[in-house]
């Protein structure tokens, strides 16, 4: 399975510290928080990663090259100098990334979610990595019954910015900027999107001081 992370954005919620590094390159426990991805897929056995390309873009070409010293071996989405959102930045990047479901991974988290173990089941045209919902998220995103995401206004989870999908989810979409909520809610509406709980390590590093708080956790560790 290949994988795709999405890296375009802007970062506006971590300024001024990406006004001159893209934010996936901002460091964790003296790492850039993309590295700890792409180690990670190599450790899961997923070699072949796009990544999509706006902010700053030249800077994550010359820091990653083309993946070969991670264990990796990355093709490059370029979506020019605006961003096609998350619908749109998938979309453009189907054609790196083949025929088969794909693992589609924010890189501004940080998790110790097992990559290899994610699969899209039959039938299913997209599979999410939910988790409780976080303090600065206490709403959550979707329901869960049994496997099955559903929408609803109560007992909901936050979707981790990790999940598979299908090349099939993404049917009747034509080039440009769009978001991927819209196609979510038609996918959950036809009964097509699977869902898991994941109860370990996650963090949206959404913040300087998110970053800082899990950069000085994981030194902790070492």
């Amino acid at each position: 399975m290949r994988a795709m992370l999405l890296a375009a954005g802007r970062g506006e919620r971590m300024r001024p510290l990406t006004d001159t590094t893209p934010k996936p390159l901002l460091e964790v426990a003296g790492r850039p928080l993309i590295v700890w991805h792409l180690a990670a897929f190599a450790r899961a056995g997923i070699r072949e990663v796009v990544i999509n390309l706006s902010w700053l873009a030249t800077q994550l070409r010359a820091a990653l090259g083309d993946g070969r010293d991670l264990g990796v071996s990355i093709s490059w989405s370029e979506e020019g100098v605006v961003p096609l959102e998350t619908g749109g930045g998938i979309f453009h990047a189907l054609p790196l990334l083949g025929p088969g479901p794909f693992l589609v991974v924010n890189a501004d988290i940080w998790t110790d979610i097992d990559f290899g173990g994610l699969h899209l089941p039959a039938a299913a045209h997209a599979s999410l990595v939910l988790i409780a919902n976080p303090a600065h998220h206490p709403r959550g995103d979707f329901g869960l019954e049994g496997d099955r995401v559903v929408n609803r206004e109560s007992e909901r989870l936050t979707y981790s910015g990790v999940g598979v999908y299908s090349p099939e989810f993404f049917a009747g979409c034509t080039a440009g900027r769009f978001p991927l909520l819209p196609l979510l809610n038609r996918a959950i509406a036809a009964g097509r999107v699977h869902g898991q709980v994941h109860h370990g390590q996650w963090c949206d590093v959404g913040t300087p001081e998110r970053l800082a708080t899990l950069s000085a956790r994981l030194t902790a560790l070492k």
